[in-house]
């Protein structure tokens, strides 16, 4: 019976390269001259550091830069609030989403049922597994899966017969 999987997934060596090409052009600029301004990876957290609200707002958008250019989706990037350390440089904590969360992972189960489509859908950790009888019932699952949920990154994986 075919099937495939939806999946959120982040490549952490990609994640990884466009915080050190951040980190190498704030060193670089000039208006980051005397700065202590740096981005941290920590796995799939980062931690920006710089000496103001618009120094991180600036490190940020060449941060977000360089995701694109990697091919990373910047919706499965969640932002903390901006935290006050010694004296006056500031802080600002970045999660990179993965996996599909169950809250999401419920909303598509609950689309493609009440699609009416004769596939079924089932929870399975941090992916949500669909079958079907046909491979043209899974390529309509997708497409409506597609249409639906634009706020967040998904992929469509492990396709099999």
């Amino acid at each position: 019976m075919p099937s495939f999987d939806i999946v959120s997934e982040v490549e952490k060596q990609e994640v990884k390269n466009a915080v050190e090409q951040t980190n190498k052009e704030v060193s670089t600029r000039f208006d980051f001259k005397g700065s202590d301004a740096r981005v941290e990876q920590a796995e799939y957290v980062l931690t920006v550091f710089a000496d103001d609200d618009f120094k991180i707002t600036q490190v940020l958008d060449v941060l977000n830069n360089k995701l694109i250019k990697r091919g990373i989706d910047i919706k499965c990037i969640e932002l903390g609030k901006i935290e006050k350390i010694s004296g006056n440089k500031v802080k600002q904590s970045i999660t990179v989403k993965t996996g599909v969360e169950t809250e999401l992972a419920k909303k598509i189960v609950r689309i493609i049922k009440d699609s009416k489509l004769k596939v079924q859908a089932s929870i399975q950790g941090e992916t949500v597994r669909v079958t079907g009888a046909k491979r043209d019932l899974l390529q309509d699952a997708i497409q409506l899966v597609k249409k639906s949920i634009g706020d967040f990154p998904l992929q469509f994986g492990n396709f099999r017969e």
